[in-house]
């Protein structure tokens, strides 16, 4: 199998933040052989965001050139939570949701990894038959004062807050995970570092040679943040078209270069035009990021679903009209508090979300503003009642239908 060069250069660079041992993998790449090519995710939500899925478009670029995908997912660390790059610890998830979350990922996995071709493992395999003397053994070969290096824990060492023992012990379980499955490279986000070069040094132990590490840019959430289920700061690949349009519309214009680096398929000579036109000013912003939002929504939902979204944020946004389609909700009530109203729609969690939303005027009654949070909503047939710039919903009276 002859690699040619020039897709060599791309897997390694192209949002690649670092790699471990670079002239190595470049020369195992072009050598033909077929590498085990490792990465480990925790089920710690039902979904899947495109910061995470940048790992998986770079094991699908891995995969094209013929080599062996291992996903692990890791139901079993993920009931310790991985401490990585979080300034207080993380609670591990219970069973149940541990694998209805796994139940989930699959489909969104098979969205970008040709699933034939991957070997989908789950470290519980290993980890449930590992007895304790092993597990010592294991954990001997590492220091406490090894362990703590990683800046997180430092910080918390100096708050004086509690670090857990298991936290201390997730990058041995991480590394022994690269060891289960004889992985000949590992990928993982630049936070991951720590836990990377730990299979590296536990492979060492045990006899292999160290597996290379190839670390990836961050993607920014939302909010500016490292992009994380747990901070909700997320777009991700299963949103419907609309949502994930307006979400990425919603960014900040600084950030639309990584996003079209880490999050689409553009060619990097497109990606350069990109750059220069941003940088000369000689297009509106927003229509780059419009671009980039219908390259993103295509990825997942295809074509014709990214130009409805996008007609369909146009009509919102520039026309100021109502959603072609929206929630139908039916009600013989002929009124409502507004903020339980708001929480029937399932637009607010809580009477105290409720009134957050009214007081900052991000509700709407058939386009009036509400400013009581303590308002009685007289119901209208046909009424809508808007959230925020994209949430919408309709109440309808008749034929005294409740849901």
């Amino acid at each position: 199998m002859k690699i040619d060069s020039e897709k060599i250069e791309q897997v390694l660079t192209r949002g690649v933040e670092q790699v471990v041992d670079k002239e190595h993998l470049r020369e195992a790449l072009a050598s033909g052989k077929k590498l085990r090519i490792k990465l480990g995710i925790d089920p710690t939500g039902d979904k899947i965001h495109i910061g995470r899925a940048t790992q998986l478009w770079k094991l699908k670029a891995f995969q094209d050139m013929g080599h062996q995908i291992v996903l692990i997912i890791g139901d079993f660390t993920a009931r310790i939570g991985d401490p990585s790059d979080k300034p207080e610890g993380r609670k591990g998830l219970k069973e149940e949701e541990i694998k209805k979350n796994v139940k989930l990922y699959s489909a969104q996995i098979g969205k970008i990894l040709d699933l034939k071709k991957t070997e989908i493992r789950h470290n519980s395999e290993w980890f449930n038959k590992m007895d304790l003397g092993d597990f010592l053994h294991l954990a001997g070969s590492f220091s406490v004062q090894q362990l703590v290096q990683r800046r997180n824990f430092h910080e918390r060492l100096k708050k004086g807050e509690p670090i857990s023992l298991k936290e201390i012990c997730y990058p041995l379980l991480q590394g022994f995970d690269s060891v289960a499955i004889k992985a000949d490279i590992e990928l993982g986000g630049y936070d991951q570092l720590f836990n990377l070069n730990a299979g590296r040094d536990i492979q060492r132990l045990c006899g292999m040679h160290p597996q290379d590490i190839m670390t990836l840019k961050m993607l920014s959430g939302l909010d500016g943040r490292k992009m994380s289920t747990s901070w909700g700061n997320v777009v991700n690949m299963i949103d419907k078209p609309e949502d994930m349009y307006g979400k990425l519309m919603s960014m900040r214009d600084e950030m639309i270069l990584d996003y079209f680096e880490l999050c689409t398929l553009v060619s990097n000579k497109e990606l350069s035009e990109i750059k220069k036109e941003l940088k000369n000013k000689k297009v509106n912003p927003k229509d780059i990021k419009a671009r980039l939002a219908r390259e993103i929504v295509s990825m997942y939902h295809g074509a014709k679903s990214a130009i409805k979204a996008e007609q369909e944020f146009h009509k919102i946004f520039k026309e100021k009209s109502l959603p072609s389609q929206m929630p139908v909700f039916f009600t013989p009530k002929p009124s409502y508090p507004i903020m339980e109203l708001l929480y029937h729609l399932g637009f607010a969690s809580s009477n105290s979300e409720g009134k957050r939303l009214v007081l900052q005027g991000g509700v709407k009654i058939d386009s009036k503003i509400i400013k009581d949070f303590k308002q009685e909503i007289k119901v209208k047939d046909e009424m809508v009642i808007q959230v925020g710039k994209r949430k919408f919903a309709k109440l309808i009276t008749h034929d005294g239908r409740c849901e």
